[in-house]
């Protein structure tokens, strides 16, 4: 054992946690989630998250590492008019379609065929709004965010996995100590709120199917690729299928989905948290402790950014996702013959377009597809 594991593991949880937590919460308010139903979602998908990675970790004796699907929570916060009720119904459904991809093979297979270029396209039109809302948030609030997008840029040249917990974290203390905030809320400990769910066919086909396949997409088969790029050899079907039956029985209780880590994991499977690939796996009992206590204080933390200014949130948001933004745009242009097919889906997903009650990330896939269609009979 060395303390580079446990360090590693921590920071992987703390900048995974920090970072996003403020898209988690965006993804409630977009649903119409209370403070408390939002702090039941914090709660549980940690809970989930430390499960999962304690246990993928010690049975497979690799660094697995598991998160929240920041793409899928981008995807609930970019939709309109779906309530609590419905969410909790998509993320149902999401668990067992993730059940069902690590059973049988041949589902991750079909996903895996979806054209880089047009996974890309939809993933850029989805996160592309935060980008936007974090650059209106200037003229609301210019004396707290200019010197915070100022940090960020900064930050990130030296530690870009701190960069946006930083801002964060300054962000929060500028605010209170300029008297923007009014206190600070009483600490307390997290409970499990249990939820209806509420089965429909646009929460269905416009979150259920869309949260799926972005789940798979970007952050499972991108999880797979770290993994295998660290020098480890997983079996996709056990951990796809174990975090899918987490994701199911986090659902009830407001948790959304999750998935194989990517950032968090890249953290983890590293040489500079062992030489030997073989030892890195302790990484996961002490990212679990980690998201342990994030579940235990989930409620405080929740009405902790509840008090902070919206500006602030929708900022770290943006910011967060600005990396994820940029990846996806290079993959989605990258291959000449796709450009088309990417700009078709990342324009309808951005546009926020909302059809016989089915969301633009749907609409976006759906446009890719039939654009990459019509080339392919061109070419015949």
């Amino acid at each position: 054992m060395r303390l580079s594991i446990p360090i590693h593991a921590f920071v992987a949880a703390i900048v995974g946690f920090g970072g996003t937590l403020a898209i988690v919460i965006a993804a409630a308010k977009a649903v119409g989630a209370t403070q408390i139903e939002t702090a039941s979602w914090v709660t549980t998908i940690c809970l989930a998250m430390a499960i999962e990675s304690l246990w993928l970790s010690w049975r497979t004796k690799m660094p697995v590492i598991t998160a929240w699907s920041t793409p899928g929570l981008a995807l609930i916060a970019a939709s309109s008019g779906f309530s609590m009720g419905e969410a909790v119904a998509a993320f149902i459904v999401t668990g067992i379609l993730l059940i069902a991809t690590g059973l049988f093979r041949p589902l991750t297979q079909l996903i895996s065929r979806i054209p880089p270029s047009v996974a890309s396209g939809m993933l850029a039109g989805i996160v592309v709004t935060f980008a936007l809302n974090a650059v209106k948030t200037i003229p609301v609030d210019p004396w707290l965010i200019l010197p915070l997008i100022a940090a960020f840029f900064v930050i990130r040249l030296f530690n870009p996995g701190l960069s946006v917990l930083a801002v964060l974290i300054g962000g929060g203390l500028a605010a209170f100590l300029t008297g923007r905030v009014g206190g600070l809320p009483t600490p307390e400990l997290s409970t499990l709120t249990l939820i209806a769910p509420d089965f429909t066919a646009k929460a269905m086909i416009g979150l259920a199917l869309p949260l799926y396949l972005v789940t798979m997409a970007s952050q499972n088969l991108s999880g797979l690729a770290v993994l295998r790029a660290a020098g480890y050899h997983p079996e996709p079907g056990p951990l796809i299928g174990v975090t899918g039956l987490f994701s199911l029985l986090s659902a009830p209780f407001g948790g959304s989905t999750t998935n194989l880590a990517a950032i968090s994991a890249a953290i983890c499977t590293g040489p500079d948290v062992h030489p030997d690939p073989a030892e890195r796996w302790k990484t996961g009992p002490f990212y679990a402790l980690a998201y342990l206590v994030f579940a235990i204080f989930g409620a405080s933390l929740v009405a902790i950014f509840a008090v902070l200014p919206q500006s602030l949130i929708m900022l770290v948001a943006g910011l967060a996702l600005m990396a994820s933004l940029a990846n996806a745009l290079s993959i989605a242009l990258k291959d000449e013959g796709d450009r088309m097919a990417a700009t078709v889906t990342f324009v309808v997903t951005a546009s926020g377009l909302t059809l016989f009650g089915v969301g633009a990330a749907f609409w976006g896939l759906i446009a890719g597809l039939v654009v990459l269609f019509l080339e392919a009979l061109k070419k015949r």
